[in-house]
């Protein structure tokens, strides 16, 4: 699902660029590398007789890699590390070439990764949580790994000394998290539909508000600093745009999803919102009403100043005549 908040010609469908192939399990979460034709990837592969010969569990092995892409214009391992764990989750910071992978058993271990991105070195290993490490984030500003966790609580940690600064818990699995490295505001969403909005310090926080809005757990956050814009999506099918900024609780919600939504991306560049669920469908959305609309019957587009749209965006024929109608009573 694309939903586009800044007006620009469309395309029918995504144009497929590259398929990376070579994982036998699920891959739990990939990033591309900056300025490099390489992706790293997560996943639980289960190893073959080259286990066993090394005396290690098949079931055990799980993979992180890294991709880049030879002149043949197929993308190959250059690092293939294993662990003990299964791999949950990860985040990347290029600048520095650190890597961060949240495990099943609630730890999460930090990498160094060379250069030339043939070789990956551990540095630290965090005991972040009790369970599995549902997402986390890096944040060089403040040198934190901030993280959620199945043990129902999101923690942040030094990644200097390696110390708990902080823990605070919740009434249900914290599933996704997103962290604003300037203010230190963390969003949390858990598994009973809510959003939580702390403010981390050091060996303290504070809770400023919780959102509600959604009618199952919460499966995906991406929050748009510049903006202020938080998006969520959930079990319910659904994903809501939260005018963080704004500070009037405006709210827009965008349907079109049959299933579950399962990640979410903003795109700052084209002010377009991406969104994928286990349907794999794609959908419009009328920026008023929220409803999935196709182009036969969203030929209009307008700006919608009230929820932060300047410049002509797509909406239904029927919310278009109606803010038209609102327009000229003003």
């Amino acid at each position: 699902m694309a939903a586009e908040i800044h007006s620009r010609p469309q395309t029918a469908r995504p144009v497929l660029l590259n398929k990376i192939e070579g994982h036998s399990d699920t891959v739990n979460s990939a990033v591309l590398i900056p300025k490099e034709d390489g992706v790293i990837t997560v996943s639980e592969d289960r190893l073959g007789t080259t286990a066993y010969e090394d005396n290690i569990h098949p079931n055990m092995t799980k993979t992180i890699r890294v991709w880049l892409k030879r002149d043949s214009g197929q993308y190959w391992p250059s690092i293939f590390h294993t662990v003990s764990s299964p791999c949950s989750c990860m985040s990347y910071h290029h600048d520095s070439r650190r890597i961060f992978i949240g495990q099943d058993n609630g730890a999460i271990v930090e990498f160094l990764i060379s250069e030339d991105f043939n070789k990956m070195s551990h540095v630290k290993t965090y005991p972040a949580h009790q369970n599995r490490v549902s997402d986390m984030v890096f944040s060089l500003e403040s040198q934190w790994v901030v993280s959620t966790g199945h043990d129902k609580s999101v923690s942040w940690m030094c990644t200097q000394s390696g110390s708990m600064l902080g823990r605070h818990y919740f009434t249900a699995w914290a599933s996704c998290l997103q962290y604003d490295h300037e203010t230190q505001h963390a969003f949390i969403g858990d598994f009973s539909g809510t959003i939580t909005l702390l403010k981390l310090e050091t060996q303290t926080y504070s809770t400023i508000t919780t959102l509600k809005g959604h009618e199952g757990s919460i499966a995906t956050l991406w929050w748009d600093p510049v903006q202020r814009l938080l998006f969520s999506g959930a079990s319910d099918h659904s994903v809501i745009m939260w005018d963080i900024g704004g500070r009037k609780g405006r709210t827009l919600l965008l349907q079109g999803h049959h299933e579950r939504v399962q990640s979410l991306r903003y795109l700052q560049l084209t002010r377009q919102l991406v969104s994928c669920s286990a349907d794999g469908g794609m959908a419009h959305h009328c920026r008023k009403c929220g409803k999935a609309v196709c182009g036969k019957c969203s030929s209009k587009r307008t700006s919608f100043p009230i929820m932060g749209f300047e410049f002509p965006v797509r909406v239904c024929d029927a919310c278009f005549d109606t803010i038209k109608e609102e327009e000229s009573g003003m």
